[in-house]
């Protein structure tokens, strides 16, 4: 029952899905097959369903507090798209930007925050986020409400690395919004996350290219050659040995290595090891709907 993969991952988060939705997460091949599954499930106890959402027995509070935060997203999103501007113009060494996280799946909340993904020329990952984070602290007071800065890729590497159900979400629902080609090319380095998700693509006709001042080139000439590798190395190395020093002490080595995944080609910052948590809780819905249902639905993988 391939409805259920999607519902059950999205149950994860207390968000329903409609029917369209759910056939955009799943792998079946069109909308009546989705509504022949969908009513099976409800037949069955499985799932119910409530006004025009779908969902594994949620609150009424779940299912009005999506609608409220659909409508949240309406208005998260232009401040999102104005501060990316900002972001290209104003800041060096980056090549694309989008948004993730949940405004990218149009929700949005008070405990939300606006995160986006970053892509960097190759050498100046570690710079380019030192610099966004230093704006961040010294000029925002640390508010990451509209500032989140989780995930940069350099444009040498654009292959993510670990291909599961999260990672494919997370590339499926991306709003990129500047760094028209340099997308391009990462959504044809990560075609893979269609083995997961074969129903949702991205418009890429609607990115924008990159428009950067005259500050941010000059910036980027100044922190070029070998003056420029040494302050990539220095901020490698600092933020690495903060975060060593923050939080390995409490994660097992190997869960470390995935939240804060380091390296010249990706910096991940991510303290409560979500990917990790969100598909260990998949797997145990899995379970659930094994043990009461008998459908055994194949376990996910980090």
């Amino acid at each position: 029952m391939k409805t259920l993969k999607p519902l059950l991952y999205f149950s994860i988060f207390n968000h329903p899905l409609k029917k369209e939705e759910v056939y955009l997460y799943s792998s079946l091949k069109d909308l009546k097959s989705v509504s022949d599954e969908l009513e099976t499930a409800i037949s069955k106890g499985i799932i119910e369903k409530t006004e025009d959402f779908y969902h594994t027995h949620l609150s009424k509070e779940a299912i009005e507090k999506r609608k409220k935060g659909n409508k949240n997203a309406e208005i998260a999103l232009i401040k999102a798209q104005k501060r990316a501007q900002f972001i290209t113009r104003f800041f060096p060494f980056i090549e694309g930007i989008a948004i993730s996280g949940s405004l990218s799946k149009g929700y949005f909340d008070k405990n939300s925050d606006v995160d986006y993904f970053i892509i960097t020329k190759p050498n100046h990952l570690w710079t380019c986020r030192t610099f966004l984070i230093l704006y961040k602290k010294l000029f925002l007071l640390n508010s990451k409400k509209y500032f989140c800065m989780n995930y940069f890729l350099s444009s040498a590497y654009l292959e993510i690395e670990e291909k599961n159900i999260f990672t494919a979400t997370e590339i499926a629902t991306l709003i990129p919004l500047h760094g028209d080609q340099i997308f391009k090319d990462f959504f044809d380095k990560n075609s893979w996350y269609k083995d997961f998700i074969p129903n949702k693509s991205t418009n890429i006709e609607t990115i924008l290219p990159l428009q950067k001042n005259k500050l941010n080139r000059f910036s980027e000439k100044i922190y070029s050659g070998s003056f420029g590798d040494f302050i990539e190395k220095v901020s490698y190395n600092f933020t690495l040995s903060f975060w060593k020093l923050k939080f390995r002490k409490k994660m097992l080595p190997e869960d470390f290595a995935l939240a804060f995944k380091s390296s010249k080609k990706v910096s991940k910052h991510h303290p409560s090891n979500f990917q990790k948590r969100v598909i260990d809780t998949l797997n145990n819905k899995y379970d659930f709907i094994k043990e009461n249902f008998q459908i055994d639905i194949p376990k996910e993988h980090v």
